[in-house]
């Protein structure tokens, strides 16, 4: 009987042989899951849940959701671009999302950071101090 623990480790060593420069190789993920899935190892479906959520958190660190209350021009999504490459040192992809609710300013976040600059931010802050 395998324990979770074991999945765990199991799903990270697959996890390590997925990266190429500290960077996951999507065709080396894929091959490992159909190896997995092909394979007659014990704890399979423990191995791969854990392997997927690895999977879901990369994604997570390496994508950034910018909103704003108007739409934003080339030259601020440039400089937010380049400030997200700055802070977090990788390839980022960037999605710029409108969201009339948040009044003014704007909301970012990568993975579970969250900077939220917006006015709506700043009222909800206010409110939960008094």
């Amino acid at each position: 009987m395998r324990t979770a623990r074991q999945s765990r480790r199991d799903a990270r060593h697959l996890w390590r042989l997925c990266l190429v420069n500290g960077s996951l190789d999507e065709n080396r993920a894929r091959l490992v899951v159909e190896q997995v899935i092909e394979s007659r190892h014990a704890g399979k479906p423990a191995v791969l849940s854990h392997f997927l959520r690895l999977l879901r958190l990369d994604r997570a660190l390496h994508a950034a959701q910018v909103a704003s209350a108007a739409p934003l021009d080339a030259g601020t999504r440039t400089a937010v671009e380049e400030g997200l490459a700055r802070r977090y040192g990788r390839a980022m992809a960037t999605t710029f999302v409108v969201d009339p609710t948040l009044i003014a300013g704007m909301r970012l976040k990568v993975g579970s950071d969250v900077y939220d600059g917006s006015v709506k931010g700043g009222l909800a802050a206010l409110e939960a101090r008094f």
